[in-house]
């Protein structure tokens, strides 16, 4: 009898996690890949930026300071990240709405006025953040899109 439930049991508990949806997330393979990426970018125009990437709760993954970067870059790296992670848009729309003058957007939670943050999308799905910062914002940006671009590749 107990071996029965057991049985059932545990066909009830395959019938159930077979109907959960899959999530997709960052690994280590792809932040790896993402980072060769920013990194080879940053080489080419010769720049010396920190590089961040955040999950899409905002949690740090990667961390990498340029050996020339200001201590200041440690911050605005984080924040751009998380600014695209938390709003799933570049941190340049936090930039672009504050020129226009909507300064209520600065009380939004991890909103970002500055360039060089991007949202990491597969398949339409939000998997988190990531930025550089060190350079001039275009460049910035260019950087992490250069990371983006490896990863869908």
């Amino acid at each position: 009898m107990s071996r029965i439930l057991a049985c059932i049991l545990g066909l009830m508990t395959l019938a159930t996690a077979a109907n959960l949806p899959s999530k997709q997330y960052l690994d280590l393979k792809a932040i790896k890949t993402m980072v060769a990426a920013a990194e080879a970018e940053a080489l080419k125009r010769n720049v010396q930026v920190t590089i961040v990437i955040v999950d899409e709760s905002g949690n740090l993954l990667f961390l990498q300071k340029g050996d020339g970067a200001s201590l200041v870059t440690l911050q605005f790296a984080q924040k751009k990240a998380r600014h695209a992670a938390f709003l799933g848009s570049p941190s340049k729309s936090g930039a672009d709405q504050v020129q226009k003058g909507n300064v209520e957007a600065l009380a939004f939670p991890e909103f970002f006025p500055n360039q060089g943050g991007l949202p990491i999308k597969v398949n339409g799905q939000l998997l988190g953040g990531i930025a550089a910062s060190g350079a001039a914002s275009e460049i910035d940006e260019a950087i992490a899109q250069a990371a983006i671009d490896a990863l869908l590749k």
